[in-house]
């Protein structure tokens, strides 16, 4: 069943959050059942597809998060980039729950602090404003439309922290190919979500008309 006709034809202002949530809902279901071959496939896939982007020729720094099970994976992708000499910056959870950002120096020091959440650099913590320092930032996502509106894990901390960003930053969702939503209908988009300017899948890029 595709992904779409989860998505009512018509979504009250009002009703969006519960949209969302049951679109989560049911993308979590459909993840939840794929294997772990598929998902180190996909991964490898996936990281051919990104690497392949030529805005990543020759950059300085990224920003990209680091894949739990289930998700679309980023660690092939991470160790490519770190590989070049890339300058890599992941999410971390700062001082009071904060949402931060840390240095990546190595697998070895990725840390998971706490069951539910991505591994995260053990270094120092910068604030959220270096994201500004990013050329590309790859987001995670549970969906993508054809507007490039991308559906979240439902903190909101991406879209507020990429309003943050260089407004010359290329904004890479990563998606499994079923949750790209090109035909059927459109996410439910409340007005603080941030359009991306392209989707990555195993399958390829997908890039949105700004």
């Amino acid at each position: 069943m595709p992904l779409s006709s989860v998505i009512p034809a018509w979504i009250d202002a009002e009703a969006v959050d519960d949209a969302k949530e049951s679109l989560r809902a049911a993308v979590a279901d459909r993840r939840s059942k794929r294997g772990d071959q598929k998902q180190d496939a996909a991964a490898l896939a996936i990281s051919d597809h990104l690497l392949s982007l030529p805005e990543l020729d020759g950059v300085e720094c990224v920003s990209i998060y680091a894949s739990m099970p289930g998700e679309p994976g980023t660690l092939p992708t991470i160790e490519a980039l770190a590989s070049r000499g890339v300058r890599l910056l992941l999410p971390v959870l700062g001082e009071g729950l904060t949402r931060c950002w840390g240095e990546y120096t190595g697998m070895a020091d990725l840390v998971e602090r706490a069951p539910g959440r991505p591994p995260e650099p053990s270094g120092e913590t910068l604030p959220q404003e270096a994201i500004a320092e990013a050329e590309v930032i790859i987001a995670p996502a549970m969906a993508v439309d054809g507007t490039g509106t991308r559906l979240g894990q439902g903190g909101g901390w991406y879209d507020r922290v990429l309003k943050k960003a260089r407004p010359d930053a290329l904004v890479v969702a990563v998606a499994f190919p079923d949750e790209v939503i090109l035909e059927g209908g459109t996410l439910p988009r409340a007005s603080h979500d941030v359009r991306v300017h392209a989707v990555v899948t195993p399958e390829g890029v997908t890039r949105f008309t700004p």
